[in-house]
């Protein structure tokens, strides 16, 4: 074609605007064969060019969408085996030892024995006397691809022919068949892997097809669902300054307050500690950055040493028998239905609800007057006060980390204030898509972080502080620091919305679970944002998640009334409870051993689990038949204490909060009204008992009270609350 009138079109084009028609005439007009008509470039014919397709391959992969990567890498494998054989059948032979050499990494992995084996066939005679390298020749290499991405593929292979795709694409038509399906794309976390790996199925008939007969494909169709990727389970160290400083005050409170004969040292149980930190599985302190230590914070360590020595020890298998384990009851009147999330303070001063009036409720424990730093509050005495921000029901409050202040000030001799200990902030979620962190000092917002798209169910400040994690409707679990007001980590996988979330004690990982349709759970890595491990085997909706303190168990309870242990490390499930009636059970707790879980449930009861396998599976739970074995009389005593009126002057109807306290066997007991033991329901439901599973310790029963939460404290003594329903 004439210059002069190409010139003229490409004018002419470009006059009217017609932007597009001008890019792909230009193009069209780069390359004229002898006849005047667009031709196609020729690829380099060389054996280079075997080298350049694969890249080009493997980098389209690497930057297509998470959700795709895993099917389309099943490409990688076949074309290299190919572009290798082809390189070595025509002679090539430093060239194919290049190709190999460079792309060895690659696969090294899972398909080292069979490069060893290419290894050994350089020439081209080796390529019909190898039997392997004959299969391959032989028989056409299976791959199964969803429809849309072979669309996609080879798309790009044609736009890319000059530059690798059409070597690409020889390979694929010449020694492969590539079989579409209509399925959505298979990836590791999928719900279809995910249901399959649960039934113990293949993932579809294609996928047994894949590959050739009688050779290894790299990647088997179980393989896809494994994740016994290594964890980190064990305790984050801590800081050396902040060990340092604790350690050395201990020695100041040991010499100040001996230690009784038949206890440790506070610096022998902080040594102690300290070694469980240095163990091989714990994760790196350059994994989670965290903010320097303060004077608060050496506070608040001393005090989980004392703790920790000092409390209520549950040792050892208990066999099924009834512990002596105090219970303390929180009850809620008054609320008619409005409470819709709550959490006690780790120094249990405060409690704090979320209502579907959309704002929030802090009451003290104790009915003292809360503290306030505000000038204008100095002599407000009340004990309870509203937060007021949210524009929809709040599904979610937790509160910052605290602990019981010591009896002085380790900081006296250079008269600093004493570190204050208490809880200092709020989380709260809400419908309304904001998460807001409040202080507890001004009791006002500080900051509202908006990232989730719609409704956001749960938010849980990290065990160390500074992170926290949010989960909602958007099927999505975001991890935040305090002073960002962006997401810092985005999880994504499940495919509905997020039910329940849970922290691991080293706050490295991060759990979660879905509702209705997905029912897995899903551990998170805080570090990578990847999904690490997957535990299958609910058939109801999930309603609470719980990890063990030792880093080793997951709790997880259902709308059926069903609680599963797993174990965390190989992804298996340990066992099921049974016990409570349907309804849901909204919290679990472990112990500070993590040898014994409680839970609380909408039927009304909390219960106590023994978390290894009964000695003998087979034996009568004495619970289970609604009767009390002699010598146990006081299991699940529920002992009527006295009311704390905590009413809200400002509300428009009063909530009070009465305490009631509830002793195990071997507590003491103090009151009247002994309840009945562990039956967990009112009469009413008595023709409908459930099967209580023989690992139940003891059960606390209320009157009508469906229990919202339960805590162990770091003293091994359990705290409970619920709002009081008068009509179940």
């Amino acid at each position: 074609m004439d210059p002069y009138y190409i010139r003229a079109v490409t004018d002419y084009l470009k006059k009217k605007g017609f932007t597009k028609t001008e890019a792909v005439f230009r193009q069209e007009t780069a390359y004229l064969g002898p006849d005047g008509r667009p031709a196609q470039r020729n690829e380099d014919p060389g054996p280079k060019k075997y080298l350049k397709a694969f890249i080009l391959l493997r980098d389209w992969i690497e930057n297509n969408l998470d959700i795709y990567k895993f099917e389309l890498r099943k490409l990688l494998w076949p074309v290299f085996v190919y572009s290798y054989l082809e390189l070595v059948s025509q002679g090539y032979t430093d060239d194919a030892k290049h190709l190999l050499d460079s792309l060895r990494r690659q696969f090294d992995a899972a398909h080292r024995d069979d490069l060893a084996l290419l290894a050994t066939v350089t020439l081209p005679q080796h390529v019909g006397e190898n039997r392997t390298t004959r299969l391959y020749q032989e028989n056409k290499y299976r791959i199964p691809l969803n429809q849309s991405l072979s669309g996609n593929l080879f798309h790009f292979l044609e736009r890319e022919a000059d530059d690798g795709g059409a070597t690409v694409t020889y390979i694929l038509q010449t020694h492969c068949t590539v079989e579409t399906s209509a399925r959505g794309p298979i990836e590791p976390y999928s719900f279809e892997a995910i249901y399959r790996r649960a039934q113990n199925l293949d993932l579809d008939e294609v996928d047994a097809q894949e590959g050739i007969p009688g050779v290894f494909t790299g990647v088997a169709n179980r393989d896809v669902l494994d994740t016994s990727a290594k964890l980190k389970l064990g305790p984050l160290p801590m800081e050396p300054e902040l060990r340092d400083d604790v350690r050395a005050e201990l020695e100041d409170e040991d010499q100040r307050h001996p230690p009784a004969d038949d206890r440790p040292s506070l610096v022998e149980e902080f040594d102690r500690r300290i070694k469980r930190e240095d163990s091989a599985d714990a994760p790196s302190r350059t994994e989670l950055p965290l903010p320097g230590s303060r004077a608060r914070d050496v506070v608040m360590e001393m005090q989980k040493v004392r703790e920790n020595r000092d409390r209520f020890q549950i040792e050892g298998r208990t066999g099924g028998v009834g512990i002596p384990v105090s219970a303390c009851m929180f009850t809620f009147h008054n609320t008619l239905g409005s409470v819709s999330s709550m959490d006690f303070s780790n120094d249990h001063q405060l409690v704090a609800v979320g209502t579907m009036d959309s704002y929030i409720r802090v009451w003290s424990l104790d009915g003292k007057p809360l503290k306030t730093s505000l000038e204008n509050e100095k002599d407000l005495k009340v004990n309870n006060r509203r937060l007021i921000g949210h524009s929809g029901p709040v599904y979610g409050v937790s509160f910052s980390d605290s602990i019981t202040n010591l009896g002085h000030n380790i900081y006296g001799d250079n008269n600093e204030k004493k570190p204050d200990t208490g809880p200092k902030l709020l989380l709260s979620c809400s419908a309304d898509g904001q998460v807001r962190l409040w202080s507890l000092d001004v009791w006002a917002c500080l900051c509202i972080y908006k990232a989730h798209d719609g409704p956001i169910f749960r938010v849980l400040w990290s065990p160390h502080g500074h992170y926290f994690a949010t989960a909602g409707w958007d099927k999505t679990v975001r991890v935040f620091s305090q002073d960002h007001a962006s997401a810092q980590r985005i999880m994504v996988g499940h495919d509905t919305s997020i039910s329940a979330l849970a922290w691991h004690p080293n706050g490295t990982y991060v759990f979660s679970a879905s509702d209705e349709m997905d029912k897995s759970i899903r551990m998170w890595s805080v570090t990578t944002g990847n999904c690490v491990r997957i535990f299958a085997g609910h058939s109801h909706y999930i309603s609470a998640l719980q990890c063990a303190h030792n880093g080793r168990i997951l709790a997880s309870a259902d709308a059926g009334g069903n609680i599963y242990l797993w174990d965390i490390e190989k992804g298996t499930k340990i066992k099921r409870c049974r016990g409570h009636g349907k309804g849901g059970i909204p919290s679990l707790s472990f112990s500070a051993e993590s040898n014994v879980l409680v839970s609380g449930g909408l039927d009304g009861t909390v219960r106590i689990w023994d978390i290894e396998l009964p000695a003998d599976p087979n034996k009568t739970n004495p619970l289970a038949a609604g009767t009390v074995p002699p010598g146990l009389q006081a299991d699940g005593a529920a002992v009527a204490g006295d009311s704390i009126a905590v009413a809200g002057s400002s509300d428009s109807r009063n909530i009070t909060v009465g305490v009631q306290a509830a002793q195990a066997p071997g507590a003491s007991t103090s009151g009247g009204g002994v309840g009945s033991g562990g039956g967990g329901g009112s009469g009413k439901k008595k023709a409908k008992e459930v099967q209580v599973t023989p690992d139940q310790i003891s059960a606390f029963a209320t009157k009508k009270t469906p229990v919202m939460k339960v805590q162990f404290t770091r003293m091994n003594l359990i705290v409970a609350g619920g709002c009081y329903d008068p009509e179940r």
